[in-house]
């Protein structure tokens, strides 16, 4: 066979290097651009400055005319010599030349940030609306805790003993780590949040403000209508959260599930499913499986993920949605536990990074004294449908309150003060996380000039954002205006307990896609090898696209499979584990690009340096990509990284191949020691 002379650097590479030099610089820029609320103290500024220059805010309607800055406060304003922080603050324009009180918005939590509000052009025709970023999340200073994300990532049932103690510790070893740091975490407590906001209004030249809050945030609510009355002029608190409510009783959890029980009965749907809700659902709960087929099921890890699907009633929560939830225990009780095992993996899947932990374990701590007298008793949970599980998991079965360091704020506001200022309490008789009847019992009688409206048929927030949205907007904005309560334009909402996509079918579609995706990999890549073996090579078309695009779902199909291996016999492996995802990308994304690249009349030498080239560029390429992001979408940049490191490997050894014009032939008389076939002439 003749050989074939090719120039070191032709057209067609040039062009590759070109096409892998900005995938490394695409992942680069993901890896080291920084954040785009990143914020920092201006040199020379005092406390109280804010600095603000024209920008636009991204709303549900489109981009909006705002206004974009920093505040600078104190970290300790107890503490004269505190340091300085920073805070975002973004001010979205009114469009009315004649606007009414500013909207202060409070977003929940704990751990989220206050600067994403993409409602509020809900409220712009009227007023600012102004989002003050919370210390410790927003700020130049986060409290992240990536030891809790690493306990949390590696640890088996959620809610088992070693789990909570794992939690403990990491929660401790971070507090250590922030305070040698130099942060003091006296400083991030509720009070003085409020203080941030505090600022901001006066540096924003308001007289008043009106606050919009929701779940935790409404407790920062609270307190700023405590500290600083007469700086509000109205207030709207949805899923109010009064003091002590950082935890959640099992005795609250079961009301919830005997009203959905109710509902259920008077659902034909339902009620053809199981006569008695509550009791399925307690049948469940004593004999939770430990698999569904060969893949395990965490107990502790569907408790919790019940205890946050029974928050909503709605589709805006789907699929932990309280319908949904149920569903998924009927369906148990009827031997098909496969929902429970979506839940447990997404417990494992979505918490660890759901929030930020250091300002979860600081804000929690304004309940310190109330999770005290609760872990000090036994409580009888055994009767118990899901337990308490929420407050568990928060909590880490009361390992938190010596885990976290106590600050001096915790005995300021443990109870419910009254407040005079005009007060609109909205809530949902089927809110899981903050039960309507708890802000009836211990808020509305502090609160002399104060309005309640229980939304039938509603759960928590995001009921509230996603159901009839126009009534819920007239409803806030009738009572900032006028302080008028007019809820008349909401229509009951009626529980859907049979949705056409169910938990169940999403956990068999989950597993179907993994399964098929693993068996497409390896079916891709025998195809591959035996299209080599017999034909001499994939053909120049064929090969491009296996280098470019296929080798997206090769190595999709890699992880997939690792995937699978890891929730059978490593239950405690992350599914985003860095070994796992390297390896399980790596290995077959670099097999495809060396099929696509070698030719079966090349010499056994070339062929051998070649496939060891190409898994080495793979392995490492796809190592330095998964740690270009984090969580899930660090597979899909390992995928990337894999594919750029095993062509550049594989086109270096080209340009130094061709440029020593190095015969890839000699041996070729030999018989083919990889592919033991006889050669034919490549495909086109």
């Amino acid at each position: 066979m003749e050989t074939t002379t090719n120039r070191p650097l032709g057209p067609a590479r040039i062009v590759a290097l070109a096409l892998i030099t900005l995938a490394v610089a695409a992942l680069a820029f993901i890896r080291f651009a920084p954040g785009a609320g990143s914020v920092s103290v201006p040199s020379g500024a005092h406390a109280g400055q804010l600095t603000l220059k024209p920008c636009t805010y991204a709303t549900e309607h489109g981009s909006y005319r705002a206004d974009c800055g920093t505040l600078v406060v104190p970290e300790n304003r107890n503490d004269p010599q505190s340091r300085l922080i920073a805070l975002p603050v973004t001010r979205i324009r009114a469009r009315s030349a004649h606007a009414g009180t500013p909207i202060f918005r409070l977003q929940g939590g704990p751990g989220i940030t206050n600067m994403s509000f993409p409602d509020a052009s809900r409220f712009t025709a009227k007023h600012d609306v102004v989002l003050v970023g919370y210390r410790g999340v927003d700020g130049s200073v986060e409290l992240a805790c990536p030891e809790v994300v690493s306990a949390m990532r590696h640890e088996g049932d959620a809610l088992s003993d070693g789990s909570l103690q794992a939690r403990a510790d990491a929660f401790t070893a971070c507090a250590k780590r922030l305070t040698a740091s130099g942060i003091d975490l006296s400083g991030y407590t509720l009070p003085q949040r409020v203080d941030d906001l505090e600022a901001a209004r006066r540096a924003l030249g308001y007289r008043q403000v009106d606050l919009l809050s929701e779940s935790a945030g409404t407790r920062t609510a609270m307190i700023y209508s405590w500290r600083y009355p007469k700086s509000i002029e109205r207030s709207v608190m949805i899923g109010a959260n009064p003091p002590g409510h950082f935890l959640w009783q099992a005795r609250d959890t079961d009301a919830q599930i005997r009203r959905l029980a109710a509902l259920c009965a008077a659902n034909t749907a339902c009620h053809g499913r199981t006569p008695d809700l509550a009791a399925s659902l307690a049948w469940t709960s004593q004999h939770l499986p430990g698999h569904w087929w060969f893949l395990p099921i965490k107990h502790g890890n569907v408790r919790i993920a019940s205890f946050m699907g029974l928050m909503n009633s709605t589709s805006a929560a789907a699929p932990l949605s309280s319908p949904l939830t149920v569903g998924a225990w009927v369906s148990a009780a009827q031997g098909d536990p496969s929902a429970l095992w979506l839940e447990s993996l997404a417990t494992d899947l979505l918490f660890p990074r759901a929030q930020v932990w250091g300002d979860v374990a600081a804000v929690s701590r304004a309940d310190a004294h109330a999770a005290a007298r609760y872990f000090a008793v036994s409580h009888a949970r055994r009767g118990s449908i899901v337990g308490d599980a929420g407050t568990e998991f928060v909590w880490g079965g009361g390992r938190l309150l010596h885990a976290w360091p106590a600050n001096g704020s915790e005995d300021q506001y443990t109870s419910v003060q009254t407040s005079q200022v005009p007060t609109l309490v909205i809530g949902g008789d089927l809110d899981g996380a903050t039960p309507a009847g708890g802000a009836t019992r211990e808020l509305m009688p502090h609160l002399p000039n104060g309005h309640q409206v229980v939304l039938r048929g509603l759960g928590h927030t995001d009921d509230f954002w996603g159901y009839e949205p126009q009534a819920g907007t007239h409803l806030i904005g009738t009572f900032l205006r006028s302080g008028r309560v007019d809820d008349t334009r909401y229509t009951r909402h009626s529980l859907d307990f049979s949705p056409g996509v169910t938990q169940t079918l999403l956990a068999k579609i989950v597993l179907g896609f993994v399964v098929a995706c693993a068996a497409l990999m390896l079916v891709s890549l025998t195809l591959m090898l035996r299209r080599v073996r017999r034909r001499g090579a994939l053909g120049r078309r064929t090969s491009v696209f296996v280098r470019s695009l296929y080798a997206l779902v090769v190595g999709l199909g890699g992880w997939c499979l690792g995937a699978l291996i890891a929730l059978t016999s490593m239950p405690s492996t992350p599914l985003d584990d860095e070994l796992l995802a390297g390896i399980s990308v790596g290995l077959p994304v670099g097999l495809a690009i060396f099929a696509s690249w070698v030719r079966s009349d090349w010499s056994a030498i070339t062929r051998v340096v070649g496939c060891s080239a190409a898994l080495a560029g793979a392995l490492v390429g796809g190592w330095l990509g998964f740690n270009a992001t984090a969580g899930i979408g660090a597979v899909l940049t390992a995928i990337a990284g894999a594919a750029v490191g095993a062509n550049l490997t594989l086109l270096a050894l080209d340009i130094a191949w061709d440029g020593a014009a190095r015969d890839r032939f000699a041996e070729s008389s030999a018989p083919p020691a990889l592919w033991g076939a006889e050669v034919h002439s490549p495909a086109s």
